[in-house]
């Protein structure tokens, strides 16, 4: 498996979850490249680069386990740490980390990742900064787990129409949760790809958000679905229905699907 720029960016905003969430000042990770190993490609809050592009494999150092045992894992001092092998403690000693804790990113019941947090003193890491940072981890396999579904409703999209539907509400919602201007810009130049919206035949001016609700909706998502998707609330997703439907001068939200194909902004 290799990694593009949209893993970057889940990456880069999961680290910056992990260090509010746990108020560790230094986060790094990566995704599985092959087989069981692994690259670190993010840093945040590093000194250094001396982490940047190390290779771990599967059952080495703190990451290999974490990768091995699918679990946390944490060390107080890593480098006398007797519960890890140390093939990286160079790297590590490089940049003066000393308490490590590293949690798998799972998807599908396969380890795809790891995100670590550390601290440059010997202090032992509460379950409280473990929660912090298995929830980031929990933030970027739910982002896979919608890329890997859109990828596959794309490649699999020439078999009918209602696949491409789903695709185009899985990218939009793909879309909402990249903080990246240009990389959102590129996906959304995609999802404008699958309507008639890339020829410019809207006429009725939808914002982005009442268009990313009408997708899921079109998908056949409920309101809570929907919500969840889009990481909103279920009010907030009748707000945008609503807002669409006086638009479009439709009564139902089927109407307002039909209404808003015919104006180019869904396929």
């Amino acid at each position: 498996m290799t990694t593009d720029a949209s893993d970057a960016v889940e990456m880069r905003n999961a680290l910056l979850c992990l260090r509010r969430g746990t108020g560790l000042p230094i986060a790094f990770g990566g995704l599985l490249e092959a087989g069981r190993q692994m690259r670190i490609s993010e840093l945040s809050g590093t000194a250094t680069h001396a982490l940047r592009s190390l290779v771990v494999t599967s059952g080495t150092g703190l990451g290999g386990k974490t990768v091995a045992l699918s679990r946390p894992c944490v060390v107080t001092d890593y480098s006398a740490s007797r519960q890890i092998s140390h093939e990286y403690d160079a790297p590590v000693a490089a940049e003066g980390l000393r308490s490590v804790l590293a949690v798998p990113v799972v998807v599908r019941h396969r380890v795809r990742g790891v995100l670590y947090g550390a601290l440059r003193t010997a202090l032992p890491l509460g379950g409280r900064m473990l929660d912090a940072a298995v929830e980031a981890a929990r933030d970027v396999e739910r982002a896979l787990v919608l890329r890997d579904e859109a990828r596959t409703l794309v490649a699999g999209a020439g078999t009918g129409w209602e696949q491409v539907r789903e695709a185009h509400a899985a990218l939009r919602a793909l879309a909402g949760r990249i903080t990246d201007p240009e990389l959102r810009a590129e996906l959304l130049g995609a999802c404008a790809l699958l309507t008639a919206e890339s020829a410019g035949s809207a006429r009725v001016r939808l914002a982005p958000r009442e268009v990313d609700v009408l997708a899921c909706v079109a998908a056949g998502a409920t309101n809570a679905v929907a919500a969840d998707r889009l990481g909103v609330t279920p009010e907030t997703v009748k707000g945008y229905l609503r807002s669409a439907m006086r638009k479009l001068r439709a009564r139902t939200r089927g109407e307002a699907v039909v209404a808003a194909r015919r104006a180019g902004w869904l396929p």
